[in-house]
Formats: structure tokens, C-alpha cells, sequence
């Protein structure tokens, strides 16, 4: 089955659906046919990576509230902080600062969340594995 985004005039995904495989590729006859604008997305495309050793499409597989940038030929999830930069090549988000690599232990696992204010990790603390 072959997905396709609904775009509003914005370039924003309003929608996702699944088109029979006969509409794969056929963005133009689709949009014909309903009268609004439709990209084809992939399900197994993340970060520009087919996950299963095939063709990526789009950078990224649409969400509703990705945009479609039409330079980039990609679908660009929300921004999820100011700080965060937008890596051209895989088209996600990234913070400035690399999540913290001390993931504690099997027992005492450890866990971050990005703090805005001070643009670092910080320790979750009383989370159970």
C-alpha cells in the first residue's frame, strides 16, 4: 500500500492516508481526482534511511503538523524547541547539545529531558526501568 499526505495551503500535513498501490506515484491524478494537494510518504522512511534497504522518499514518513518543503523534496517534523537546529541531511531536529551517553545501569537505568531554559539535559529523577 503506498500513503499519501494531505497538504493545506501552508504546505502542512492536515492528513495521512493509505491509496490503493495502483495510486503509487500518481500524486498528480490523485489531486486531480479529490481537488486538494497530496505528497506520496513513506511508512519505512526516517531520517532519510529506508528501513528495510529501499528507496527513501521524503527524508521522513509525514505526520500530521510535518511541513512539506518543497526544495528539499522533504516532510520536516515540528520544531520541538527554539534551540534545536534542523539537520539538512536527515531533515530532523537535533539539539544542540548531544543527549547525555551515561545511561546508568540495567538496574538503575538513567533518563534525560531537554530543559529549554538552561539549552542542556537533565537527569529525570524516580524513573523505573
Amino acid at each position: 500500500m503506498a500513503h499519501f499526505a494531505k497538504l493545506d495551503e501552508n504546505n502542512i500535513v492536515t492528513f495521512v492516508t493509505v491509496g490503493r498501490q495502483e495510486d503509487d506515484g500518481k500524486e498528480a491524478e490523485l489531486c486531480a481526482r479529490t481537488g486538494d494537494v497530496y505528497k506520496q510518504t513513506s511508512y519505512n522512511t526516517h531520517g532519510g534511511v529506508h528501513a528495510l534497504g529501499g528507496t527513501p522518499l521524503r527524508k521522513n514518513y509525514a505526520g500530521i503538523g510535518y511541513t512539506y518543503d518543497a526544495g528539499r523534496d522533504a516532510f520536516i517534523p515540528p520544531q520541538p524547541y527554539a534551540s534545536w537546529v534542523l539537520n539538512e541531511d536527515t531533515c530532523l531536529w537535533e539539539s544542540p547539545v548531544p543527549y547525555p551517553t551515561d545511561v546508568g545501569t540495567a538496574k538503575n537505568p538513567k533518563r534525560y529531558s531537554w530543559d529549554e531554559a538552561t539549552t542542556s539535559w537533565v537527569e529525570v529523577e524516580g524513573v523505573a526501568a
